[in-house]
């Protein structure tokens, strides 16, 4: 299998005025069973020592995230937490059916080749922990389902995982261990009723067998990002640190924690309220499970369509 590889650094500039410089990868693997193209660009600072995670981008059906990796404010969050950025462009074969996308259904291919990039990645950037890195993984769309497949088939990788108002999913019950990693399952009000009576049946479904899920409708929302890259990152800066080992000796990358049920917050959809999973409360529908306050509270004013 052959590969394209090429580097290029470049300099961002902080908000505090101080520049910085930054590396910036490409690669592309040749078609796959379920793929027809697979293109990868990952940023990260170039005085980073050790890279403890990578924020993998994946956009809706079709799309090329490698731009995404420009995104200042998704720079500013991966430098405040020691991150790289994966930007992946995967399309499907043209089929008579392209909304049923079939790269996201990553146990056939697809997958294994992010992992296989990350380890290329790994030597060209001679950040060997790249390799086995942890990940964060965002999108949109076709992103979030490939998202929820990906966490469902290597659960031991992903730190946290986001689910945003796609339709088609190819795995219903998540294995156990994917329903211990934290995620935050989106649909919007305004969206087809089909992606979101299928996003809030997963979640229902696997939040009933002790899924550490929330589950988000943005009011107002039709098939867009909407805030719901905002809220992401909240909850994703409060896993980070309840999820990541440290310190992380040079090159050996981070291990993940397991976090338990029995602590953090809950959320009730119905009434809009949130409360401890300490005060013992009881409901008879799954409501939604948290790290932490602050992602609960701003989940709370998300779901409000208040400021957060």
């Amino acid at each position: 299998m052959k590969y394209k590889l090429f580097f290029c650094s470049t300099v961002i500039f902080l908000m505090s005025g101080l520049s910085l410089r930054a590396i910036t990868l490409n690669d592309s693997i040749p078609p796959g069973k379920n793929f027809e193209k697979a293109l990868f660009r990952i940023w990260y600072p170039d005085n980073l020592k050790t890279i403890r995670g990578v924020v993998v981008i994946v956009p809706g059906s079709n799309g090329d995230g490698r731009g995404e990796t420009g995104d200042k404010e998704w720079q500013t969050f991966a430098i405040k937490n020691d991150l790289a950025l994966l930007g992946c462009y995967f399309t499907d074969y043209p089929a008579r059916d392209m909304f049923i996308e079939k790269y996201v259904n990553v146990s056939q291919g697809s997958g294994q080749v992010l992992l296989d990039v990350l380890v290329r990645f790994a030597g060209s950037s001679r950040h060997r922990e790249l390799a086995e890195a942890p990940l964060l993984l965002w999108g949109m769309s076709a992103g979030g389902e490939f998202n929820y497949e990906f966490t469902c088939w290597r659960p031991d990788r992903i730190i946290a995982f986001v689910v945003n108002k796609g339709g088609i999913y190819y795995t219903a019950l998540a294995p156990e261990a994917a329903r211990a990693v934290p995620g935050i399952l989106f649909t919007g009000e305004k969206d087809l009723d089909a992606r979101t009576d299928i996003i809030k049946g997963l979640f229902s479904m696997n939040r009933r067998a002790g899924a550490l899920w929330v589950y988000a409708q943005e009011p107002g929302s039709a098939h867009e990002v909407g805030q719901t890259i905002r809220l992401t990152r909240i909850f994703f800066n409060e896993v980070l640190p309840l999820r990541l080992s440290s310190p992380v000796p040079a090159g050996t990358g981070a291990k993940l924690l397991p976090l338990s049920e029995s602590s953090g917050n809950l959320g009730d959809h119905k009434s809009q309220t949130i409360s401890s999973v300490s005060d013992g409360l009881k409901y008879e529908y799954p409501v939604s499970w948290f790290p932490g306050k602050n992602s609960a509270e701003a989940w709370k004013a998300f779901v409000m369509k208040k400021a957060f």
